[in-house]
C-alpha cells in the first residue's frame, strides 16, 4: 500500500523518475525470484549508465524514501506481532506483558519452572537489578529530524486504520492523510546541507525521551508491576528503576573538537530546562486530578502545613503541588536565565514558564528544584496518603508515572559521561608540571607517574589555582586549556548532570590516577558528592589483553581502593578492538578480558560494572537479538548489573514508536532477570585452546590484509565510498581522528559503514575463514563441539552467518570494474575467494546447509522486500561514483557553471543513495 501510494506520487510529479525507479524496481524483483539468472542485473547496469543526472536524483530519492516506507511497515508489524502476542492469553497464562522468552512473563515462568523455584529471589533480583542504556550520537543515523518524526507519523496510522471500529470515512481520511505525509516527503529535501552541531545532535537525543520514552517508561514499568502481582505475588516497587538512561551526546569529546566545554554546560542545562517543563506539564495535570479535600496522612498533613498557604486549604495535594509547580518555574527561569548568558540571544527560542503553562504567582520566593529528591520525596509523601487513606486507585495512576519518570530522568533527563582520550590528560598536565618546573611529566615513566600522582592525591594544597586555568596565567595552549575546563564546568555543576568520566584508549593505571588528579584540584570530591567514577575504556586488542594487570596494579594502590568504596566501572570497546584485529580475535579478547578482570574485582572485593561499547551494527559489536545478545556474555561478568551504548539508527529501531520502545525495555529486563539465574557454559579448557588458535591464525589474516598488503588502503578507497561519507552532514565530529592517516585513524563506524555500502561487510567477517578453517580433523570436531554446547560461540557464529549471507557478489564486483584500478583489481577477487571460504568454513562449523543459519526465515521475509530496491540503489551509486571521481574538483578552474551543475546533482544523488543503502541494510547498514 504504501509503495503504491508513493508510486502515485511520483507518477504525478515526474513521470521519467516513475519510469525508471519501476523498471528498476522489476528488474530487482526479477533477480530476487532468480539470483541465477544474470540477465536482470546486467540490464540494471545498463539503466544506470544510461540514466541523467537530474534523473538519477529523483530515482535515488524515491528508493531512499522507499526503503524508509518498508522500515516503517515493518515497524508496524513488530508492534502487530506483540499486540497479537499479548491478546493470546489463555487461563494458565495471565499477564499484561508478551508470553514470549524474552518477555518478563515467559522468563519469570522459565526460572520458576526450573533455575529458581523461589519467587522472593526472583523478586528480590528484578528489584536491584541495574541496565543503563547510554544514548550515543554517533553518525548512522542519516534521516533528519523532520524526516523522522513524518514516518513515525506514518507508523501511527497503520496502526490506526487497522482499528475493528473504524468507520470507512475515518478510515478514507487516514488514507489521504498518509498520501499527504508521503507527497510531503517526496518533496522535501532529504538531504542535511550542514553538520548537525552538537547541541543539535543532544537535541535529537533528548527528542526521543520527550516523544517516546517518557511514556514508555512509566507505561512499562505499570505493565512490569502488574506482572509481578500476577506471577510472583508481590507489588513492584513505585520508584524502583530496572532501566535507567545516561547520554554522551554533549560530553563526548574524543575526537571531537566542536564538544567544547561551554557546549557541555549548554547541554546540560537545555536537558535540565526540559526536564523541568515536563515535569510541571505533568504537575498541572496532576493539580487537575487530585481536587481531595479529605482524608490525608499525618506527613502529607505536616508537609501541607510547610509550604505556603496560596492554595486552597482543604485541597492539601494540591497546596503541596501547588509549591513544587512554583518551585519548577523558578528551576526553568533559571535554565532559561543560563543560556542566555551562554548563547547568542537571537538564535535562541526560550519559551516562557508563565506563557506555556500559565500564571503561578509567587515562583520569585521558592527555590529552584536541584535535585531529584526534591521532587520525589513530597511526591511519595502523596503517594503514600493516597494509598493509606483508601485512594490506592488514584495513587497508582498519574502519582505512580510521575515518581517513575523521576526515579528513570532525574532532574536533568539523562546523566552526562565526560569522554576524553588519556593522552589529552598527559599532554594537558604535562605543560603544567613543565611550566612549575618539576619535570615533563609526558618523559616520566609509569612507576614515576604513579609515584608523583599519589603524592598530589595524598597533599593537601593545590598543584595549581583554578583561576590560573580560566585566566590562563599559566600559558597553556587553547587544546590543554579545554581539556583541563572541562573539568572546571564539571565541578560547577550538580552531581546528577553527570555520569561517568571515560578515558578511552586508556592504556595504564596512571591514565585513571591522573583523571582522579585533574577531579581533586577543580574541587570534585566525594564529600561534596561531584567525584564522577573515572571509567577507564580498554578497546584495541593489546588494550584489552593488558587490562587485568592494568585493574591489577589500580586496585593495589590503597588510597585508589579507598576512593572507589568498593565499585568500579570499566568500559570494552567493541568496533574499535574488532578493527583493530578483526572479528573472531576481538570476541575472543572481549571474552577473557572480562573474565579476567571480573576474577581481579572478586580478589580485591571490588563490585564490577562492565559497560559494553557496542555500535548498533554486528560489524560493530552489535546484536539484533538483545536477549541472547546478554545471555551469551562471559559467566560472573554481569550480576545484575548492565550498562550499554544505544547509537546512532539504533536508538530510533529500538525506541521509536510507545510500543517498539517498551518491547525493547522488556527485553533488557528479562534478559538481566534470566542470566543471574540461568546456569552458564564454562568453556572446556579444549574449547579455550582453539579459541586461542582460531584467535591467532584470524587475526595474523586479517592484519595480513588490512596492514601488511600495501593494495588494501588504496583498494578501500576506491571500492568503497568511504571518502565521499565525509559530505554526509550526519554528525558532529570528524571521520578521522587523524585527518591525514589511513585505516588506523579511520573511526570503527565509517570503516564498518563504507563496506556495508557495498555490500561486502568485510570488517564483520574477514579472516573468520582462516581462523575456522583448520587442516586437522580434531579441530573441526572441537569447533563443531562448541557451536553445538558453547551458546557464547554459536551467538557469534551465527551472527557471522547473517552478515555474510547478505554479501552479494555480484554487486561487489561492479564497485571493482567501474571505480578500482586495474592493479588492484586482484585484491577484490582475493577477498571475494577468501569470502568464499569464509562462507564454507561457517556451515563446516555450524553444520547448516544454508549460510543464513538460525536468522534464515526472519531474514528471507525482510530481504525479498528490500533488496529489489536495494540492489538498484547499489548499481546506480556505483556508476554516480564513477562519474564523480572523473570531474574536475571544486576549486578547479575546469568545473564550469555547467559542469558544477550537474556535478552538485549527482553528489545530492550519492548522498540519498548512502541513506537508502543504511536503511535498507539495517542492523549491518
Amino acid at each position: 500500500m504504501l509503495s503504491n501510494m508513493l508510486a502515485e506520487v511520483v507518477l504525478k510529479e515526474n513521470p521519467v523518475v516513475y519510469d525508471y525507479y519501476t523498471r528498476f524496481r522489476k528488474l530487482g524483483m526479477d533477480r530476487a525470484a532468480n539470483p541465477d539468472d544474470t540477465a536482470p542485473f546486467e540490464e540494471m547496469k545498463k539503466l544506470a549508465y544510461d540514466i541523467n543526472p537530474r534523473d538519477t536524483l529523483g530515482v535515488m530519492k524515491t528508493f531512499s524514501i522507499a526503503l524508509n516506507l518498508v522500515n516503517a511497515a515493518e515497524v508496524h508489524h513488530r508492534i502487530r506481532l506483540v499486540r497479537v502476542s499479548e491478546l493470546k492469553d489463555d487461563v494458565n497464562h495471565i499477564g499484561p506483558l508478551p508470553m514470549v522468552e524474552d518477555s518478563i512473563r515467559g522468563t519469570m515462568e522459565i526460572l520458576l519452572e526450573g533455575d529458581c523455584d523461589d519467587k522472593d529471589k526472583l523478586f528480590e533480583r528484578l528489584t536491584t537489578q541495574k541496565c543503563e542504556i547510554v544514548l550515543t550520537a554517533h553518525p548512522t543515523e542519516v534521516n533528519r529530524k523532520t524526516i523522522i518524526s513524518k514516518y513515525r507519523k506514518i507508523s501511527e496510522l497503520l496502526a490506526y486504520m487497522e482499528r475493528p471500529d473504524l468507520h470507512p470515512f475515518e478510515r478514507a481520511e487516514a488514507v489521504n492523510n498518509l498520501r499527504g505525509i508521503i507527497s510531503a516527503i517526496w518533496g522535501a529535501d532529504e538531504i542535511r546541507r550542514v553538520k548537525p552541531t552538537v547541541q543539535k545532535e543532544a537535541a535529537g537525543g533528548c527528542a526521543v525521551i520527550e516523544s517516546v520514552l517518557w511514556d514508555a517508561v512509566p507505561s512499562y514499568l505499570r505493565k512490569l508491576d502488574a506482572q509481578c502481582r500476577v506471577t510472583l505475588g508481590k507489588k513492584f516497587p513505585v520508584d524502583a528503576t530496572p532501566i535507567k538512561f545516561a547520554s554522551w551526546i554533549g560530553g563526548d569529546r574524543d575526537g571531537n573538537p566542536n564538544c567544547t566545554p561551554e557546549v557541555t554546560l549548554e547541554v546540560v542545562t537545555r536537558q535540565r530546562l526540559r526536564a523541568a517543563k515536563m515535569f510541571l506539564n505533568d504537575l498541572n495535570m496532576l493539580y487537575s486530578e487530585l481536587a481531595i479535600s479529605s482524608r490525608f496522612s499525618k506527613e502529607l498533613e505536616a508537609l501541607a502545613a510547610s509550604v505556603k498557604k496560596s492554595d486552597d486549604n482543604r485541597e492539601k495535594y494540591r497546596r503541596v503541588i501547588g509549591h513544587l509547580r512554583r518551585r519548577l518555574v523558578r528551576t526553568v527561569k533559571e535554565c532559561e536565565a543560563k543560556l542566555h548568558t551562554l548563547t547568542d540571544t537571537s538564535e535562541v527560542q526560550l519559551a516562557s514558564a508563565e506563557s506555556a503553562f500559565g500564571s503561578l504567582q509567587g515562583w520569585e520566593d521558592v527555590e529552584p528544584i536541584i535535585k531529584s529528591e526534591e521532587l520525589m520525596t513530597p511526591l511519595r509523601i502523596m503517594y503514600d496518603s493516597l494509598v493509606e487513606t483508601g485512594f490506592e486507585l488514584v495513587a497508582d495512576g498519574h502519582v505512580s508515572d510521575i515518581i517513575r519518570r523521576v526515579a528513570v530522568f532525574g532532574m536533568t533527563l539523562v546523566p552526562l559521561d565526560i569522554r576524553e582520550e588519556s593522552t589529552r590528560h598527559t599532554i594537558a598536565i604535562d605543560a603544567i608540571t613543565r611550566h612549575l618546573g618539576i619535570g615533563s611529566y609526558k618523559e616520566w615513566d609509569e612507576e614515576a607517574r604513579l609515584n608523583w600522582l599519589q603524592s598530589e592525591l595524598n597533599n593537601k594544597r593545590p598543584l595549581f589555582r583554578i583561576r590560573d586555568i580560566e585566566d590562563n596565567l599559566l600559558g597553556l595552549d587553547p587544546d590543554n586549556r579545554k581539556t583541563l575546563m572541562v573539568f572546571k564546568v564539571a565541578s560547577e555543576l550538580d552531581s546528577e548532570s553527570l555520569g561517568a568520566y571515560v578515558i578511552s584508549q586508556a592504556n595504564t593505571a596512571s591514565d585513571v590516577l591522573l583523571v582522579m588528579l585533574l577531579q581533586k584540584q577543580f574541587g570534585m570530591t566525594e564529600k561534596n558528592g561531584k567525584l564522577m567514577r573515572v571509567v577507564p575504556l580498554f578497546e584495541t586488542l593489546t588494550d584489552l589483553t593488558n587490562s587485568p594487570a592494568q585493574l591489577e596494579r589500580l586496585f593495589s594502590i590503597t588510597n585508589y581502593l579507598g576512593a572507589i568504596n568498593g565499585k568500579q566501572e570499566v568500559m570494552v570497546g567493541y568496533s574499535d578492538s574488532a578493527k583493530d584485529a578483526g572479528r573472531l580475535a576481538a570476541c575472543w579478547a572481549q571474552y577473557t578480558a572480562q573474565e579476567a578482570m571480573a576474577n581481579v574485582a572478586d580478589r580485591y572485593g571490588v563490585e564490577l560494572t562492565f559497560f559494553h561499547g557496542k555500535g548498533g551494527t554486528v560489524g560493530r559489536g552489535g546484536n539484533p537479538a538483545l536477549y541472547r545478545a546478554i545471555l551469551s556474555h562471559p559467566p560472573n561478568t554481569i550480576n545484575g548489573r548492565f550498562r550499554v551504548t544505544e547509537q546512532g539508527e539504533m536508538i530510533r529501531q529500538n525506541f521509536g514508536s510507545l510500543e517498539i520502545a517498551e518491547r525493547t525495555l522488556d527485553i533488557y529486563t528479562a534478559a538481566l532477570l534470566r542470566e543471574s539465574f540461568t546456569k552458564r557454559v564454562e568453556p572446556k579448557q579444549e574449547w579455550r585452546d582453539q579459541m586461542e588458535r582460531v584467535s591467532e591464525v584470524s587475526c595474523a589474516a586479517y592484519r595480513h590484509t588490512v596492514r601488511d598488503d600495501p593494495r588494501f588502503v588504496p583498494y578501500f578507497r576506491q571500492a568503497t565510498p568511504e571518502l565521499e561519507l565525509g559530505r554526509l552532514n550526519i554528525g558532529s565530529r570528524p571521520a578521522k581522528r587523524n585527518p591525514k592517516g589511513g585505516v588506523d585513524s579511520l573511526r570503527a563506524i565509517p570503516w564498518t559503514f563504507a563496506w556495508a555500502q557495498t555490500r561486502m561487510h568485510l570488517s564483520a567477517w574477514l579472516g573468520v575463514g582462516d581462523g575456522l578453517r583448520s587442516d586437522n580433523e580434531e579441530d573441526m570436531k572441537t569447533l563443531q563441539e562448541m557451536y553445538e554446547q558453547w551458546p557464547w560461540f554459536r551467538e557469534i557464529i551465527s551472527l557471522i552467518s547473517m552478515l555474510v549471507s547478505k554479501t552479494d557478489f555480484s554487486i561487489t564486483k561492479n564497485y571493482d570494474d567501474l571505480l578500482v584500478d586495474s592493479n588492484l583489481r586482484s585484491l577484490g577477487d582475493e577477498v571475494r575467494n577468501k569470502l568464499v571460504e569464509t562462507r564454507q568454513a561457517v556451515i563446516d562449523v555450524s553444520g547448516a546447509t544454508d549460510i543464513s543459519g538460525p536468522h534464515v526465515q526472519l531474514m528471507r521475509a525482510s530481504s525479498t522486500i528490500r533488496n529489489p530496491y536495494v540492489d538498484s540503489i547499489n548499481v546506480v551509486q556505483a556508476e554516480i561514483l564513477k562519474v564523480l571521481r572523473s570531474m574536475p574538483e571544486d576549486d578547479s578552474p575546469d568545473l564550469t557553471p555547467e559542469l558544477r551543475t550537474i556535478k552538485n546533482c549527482r553528489t545530492d544523488a550519492l548522498l540519498l543513495s548512502i541513506k537508502g543503502i543504511a536503511q535498507g541494510m539495517k542492523n549491518s547498514g
